[in-house]
């Protein structure tokens, strides 16, 4: 294998979110190829899946999880938990065929307004990826608190404590992605 490719995962559909940010950070940090997931689809609903089968975009992102080397999720708090989209995309992938996440690299990331830098956000999406059997890296765990404060204008981290930690845990994803 040459370059790993990465696909990311933001929990968050604003386009300028602090959590979109910190999976290219993450990206940027990985050296290998990055695809960023789109997790724009309809919530799920069953009588809809009964109609017409498993949306397109849940489709998609299910066969960027199997295709990717290595996953990066950067989840929001919302709430003391993962946010809905993140939640709804994970509802759709578990409907599809196969087992996109079955023995995938995966690390969570997040970013959020709060003191705890999105710690039980993390837990809470820990817990949701638990019945895919992914290989979910367990640290260093990165969590931006106060993230309105932590990235430039440019969209760099600009803290040289989450900055090395994001390192590492790339460091980390990358040689499991290579394994």
């Amino acid at each position: 294998m040459s370059k790993p490719t990465l696909l990311g995962i933001s929990g968050s559909l604003r386009k300028d979110s602090f959590n979109r940010k910190l999976i290219r950070e993450a990206a940027r940090l990985f050296d290998g190829d990055f695809i960023e997931a789109d997790l724009q689809m309809p919530l799920y609903d069953g009588d809809l899946e009964s109609d017409s089968g498993v949306p397109v975009p849940a489709q998609t992102l299910a066969e960027q999880i199997a295709n990717a080397d290595a996953v990066i999720i950067s989840t929001p708090e919302y709430n003391q938990a993962l946010s809905g989209v993140l939640k709804n995309a994970l509802d759709w992938v578990s409907r599809t065929d196969g087992a996109p996440w079955k023995d995938k690299p995966v690390a969570i990331i997040s970013a959020a307004a709060g003191r705890a830098g999105g710690a039980r956000a993390q837990y809470s999406l820990r817990l949701a990826m638990n019945p895919f059997r992914p290989r979910l890296l367990t640290g260093p765990e990165v969590g931006v608190a106060g993230a309105h404060a932590e990235f430039n204008d440019d969209g760099l981290l600009t803290n040289e404590h989450y900055i090395k930690a994001l390192t590492e845990l790339m460091a980390a994803l990358h040689a499991d992605a290579k394994r």
